[in-house]
């Protein structure tokens, strides 16, 4: 028979019944803890269905972002603000010389409250030209006399094509369609808000 030291079947049992049980072995008088675990199988990748059911309108699965992908912006557009049109009297003229320094043409539109540079669309029954104001006037007693104000002066060469007649004096239909940048010759007078669409300084 074998005879086993009380304190070394103690030791022997005591580890076995306790690695048995709890899977944690002690280890003399320390205490070294092994804790058995097993790993988690790897997830399996997603399935081309289950990723393409994900997908939304952008065709992107939600959390992913797309190259040149621009998002919606809440910022309030601004809009252009409107220029100038309406109904005037419209009148012709002829100079050597302009205020802009350019010589007189066709294209020659002269208006005391649009700044030099000002392009014009003027009509007149159904025919149009555009021109640019490149001189001032017509002077305030003249721009008064008319019903509704003349507001502007055409070339005499514009007013012949529109109406038959260089030196003519005739309701119109204007619209600015572009502001120039140079000087304007006056900033109040008759007809000046119907051809600035503001009230006089």
């Amino acid at each position: 028979m074998i005879n086993f030291r009380r304190d070394t079947f103690d030791r022997f049992s005591a580890k076995t019944i306790a690695t048995a049980v709890t899977g944690v072995a002690v280890v003399g008088a320390g205490l070294s803890v092994a804790v058995l675990h097993t790993e988690a199988p790897p997830a399996k990748a997603a399935s081309a269905s289950t990723v393409e059911a994900s997908r939304g309108v952008s065709g992107l699965v939600p959390g992913e972002v797309g190259h040149g992908l621009k998002l919606p912006s809440h910022a309030p557009e601004k809009k252009a603000a409107a220029l100038p049109g309406g109904i005037s009297t419209g009148t012709s003229f002829w100079d050597a010389q302009t205020a802009s320094g350019k010589p007189m043409s066709y294209h020659t539109l002269a208006s005391p409250y649009w700044p030099l540079g000002t392009k014009v669309k003027v009509t007149i029954g159904k025919k149009s030209a555009v021109g640019v104001v490149e001189d001032f006037g017509p002077a305030e007693w003249a721009v008064a006399q008319h019903n509704p104000p003349a507001i502007v002066d055409l070339s005499e060469e514009m007013m012949q094509y529109l109406t038959g007649t260089r030196s003519n004096s005739v309701p119109i239909k204007f619209q600015v369609l572009q502001l120039g940048t140079g000087p304007v010759y006056r900033h109040s007078g008759t007809g000046y808000d119907m051809a600035t669409g503001v009230s006089e300084k």
